[in-house]
């Protein structure tokens, strides 16, 4: 946004706006669930471009679904103007299943002037409602400035 906007966007409106920008969430069919100051929670579906050869969510799915999350839930908290990049993360593979949905839910650990610590939990859920683990991460980002 430029600088002559004066209204400040909500938690839920800056995440929304920017995964509207996102093309590889989009072209994985990735929705955003709830944005709150701190902790962001997306949906990745069950389907033919997030699995790996045994028909399991891949682990990249999985690892980029929980980077994002953990990703917006620092974007909640940087200041306006500015975005968040990952510098790094860290992630454990629980369980690797099959249809439903896979849901990360990405908090803040600890946000600092130039540098914001988050985790995401990465679950499962099959269509009896049934919700098992699949990954766990911390990620370490930065503030960079908007460009757009």
């Amino acid at each position: 946004m430029g600088s002559d906007v004066s209204t400040v966007l909500s938690a839920q409106e800056r995440v929304a706006l920017s995964l509207a920008r996102q093309g590889m969430m989009n072209h994985l069919g990735v929705r955003l669930v709830s944005a709150t100051e701190g902790r962001v929670e997306l949906a990745l579906p069950y389907n033919d471009k997030v699995t790996q050869q045994q028909g399991g969510f891949h682990g990249g799915a999985i690892g980029a679904l929980a980077d994002i999350a953990g990703g917006y839930a620092a974007l909640t908290v940087a200041p306006e103007g500015m975005e968040v990049v990952t510098i790094e993360y860290k992630i454990n593979f629980l369980n690797s299943l099959q249809g439903g949905e896979i849901h990360a839910i990405g908090q803040v650990v600890k946000a600092g002037k130039r540098v914001i610590v988050t985790s995401a939990e990465v679950v499962h859920t099959d269509a009896d409602g049934q919700r098992t683990p699949c990954a766990v991460m911390q990620q370490t980002l930065t503030t960079v400035p908007q460009t757009y």
